[in-house]
């Protein structure tokens, strides 16, 4: 092939995504905006320029942070989105080249964690998570509120698009850029770095707060004054199952990145990524944990109710036996016998009531012995 050929395939390549998204949007191609010209950017919260693992000074627009980027070898861009719109990721997707894949993903927040490559583009999906306090853990409670993360790592860039109120990044961004520079010597990679690293941060706060709210259905489940309603537990194995679904996936991407044969991650943040590997492990281990200690307690507070059952029906049933002698002798006196010698008897009246206070005495006592009542 010659090489205006290849030329013209690697164009094709290049464009496929722009042309994908044009289609979904429904408009026509068209040269790259200039910086500045119109661009779609309610949803950039910050777009940042680092040069040596330093911010230059100023606001870029994300096209012109790209290209100035890309005009160094030291240089990357951070350009951070919350919850954009398909238009909106288009024009990011014609900037820098992002696969219509991914982009989808990227709107429609639905994903499970996972690492995925489109090209030069890494593309790292996370479940963010945190702790919603509330007064009292009713059926209805919300407890673990998630959301998503999603990292597009490229040689010049790294683009985190958030959706949910989890994980607000102005803190990892500001102490990367204050505390840490020689962190973001090392690249896109680093962000990435600091991004997970809040997220399982935030997974070891929220297991620690859902801890304390396990101790409180457990004491509920034995306690005869306070005892926990089984609708309260099931909603809390509930919400253990949504936090676990955020964090135990994750557990696979983490470890494509810290192989030792990934050389796509510079190895001194493989380094930094296998502490966060450490502390997801703990978590999973902890979430893992929770969840059979709540099938425990929801057992365990079923055959209390059954029991409780049981302890009804025996007093109910004891009653109903003492009742029994009474309904009885009503029975017997009230069939209007002819001949019955003792109704004449002075004393019969009293007598019989003597017998059945005496009987039903009797009954209670032999009942309460035996613990059913």
């Amino acid at each position: 092939m010659s090489e205006s050929g290849i030329n013209r395939s690697l164009s094709r390549a290049w464009t496929a995504p722009v042309r994908a998204m044009n289609r979904i949007l429904g408009t026509a191609d068209g040269p790259p905006r200039a910086s500045g010209d119109g661009y779609q950017g309610s949803a950039v919260v910050d777009c940042a320029l680092y040069v040596n693992g330093k911010r230059e000074p100023g606001e870029f627009s994300p096209d012109e942070a790209l290209r100035r980027a890309s005009e160094r070898d030291d240089a990357f861009v951070w350009l951070g989105l919350h919850e954009p719109s398909l238009a909106e990721m288009s024009d990011i997707a014609r900037t820098y080249g992002l696969h219509e894949l991914a982009v989808e993903d990227a709107v429609k927040a639905e994903q499970r964690p996972k690492l995925e490559q489109f090209g030069a583009v890494q593309f790292l999906v996370l479940r963010t998570a945190r702790y919603v306090p509330h007064g009292e853990l009713t059926e209805t409670s919300q407890v673990v509120e998630t959301g998503q993360m999603m990292l597009f790592i490229g040689d010049r860039f790294v683009i985190t698009v958030r959706h949910g109120d989890a994980s607000e990044l102005a803190p990892v961004r500001a102490n990367l850029e204050t505390e840490r520079p020689a962190l973001l010597e090392q690249g896109p990679w680093a962000v990435a770095y600091a991004v997970t690293d809040r997220v399982v941060d935030l997974y070891v706060e929220v297991a620690d707060q859902v801890e304390t709210d396990l101790d409180i259905i457990e004491e509920g489940a034995f306690s005869r004054d306070t005892a926990s309603r089984v609708q309260q537990i099931y909603q809390m194995k509930r919400e253990i199952v949504e936090f676990r679904r955020a964090v135990v996936p994750l557990q696979r991407p983490l470890a494509t990145i810290t192989a030792p044969q990934n050389r796509q991650v510079p190895k001194e943040i493989r380094r930094y990524f296998r502490d966060v590997q450490d502390h997801l492990t703990r978590t999973v281990e902890q979430v893992s944990s929770y969840d059979d200690l709540l099938n425990s307690i929801l057992q365990a507070r079923l055959a209390q109710v059954t029991v409780d059952q049981n302890n009804d029906m025996r007093k109910i049933a004891s009653w109903a036996g003492i009742s029994a002698v009474w309904t009885a002798f009503a029975g017997i006196y009230g069939m209007n016998f002819k001949y019955m010698p003792e109704l004449n008897w002075w004393f019969s009246y009293p007598a019989l009531w003597t017998l059945l206070l005496i009987i039903s005495v009797l009954l209670y006592r032999a009942f309460r012995r035996n613990g059913w009542l």
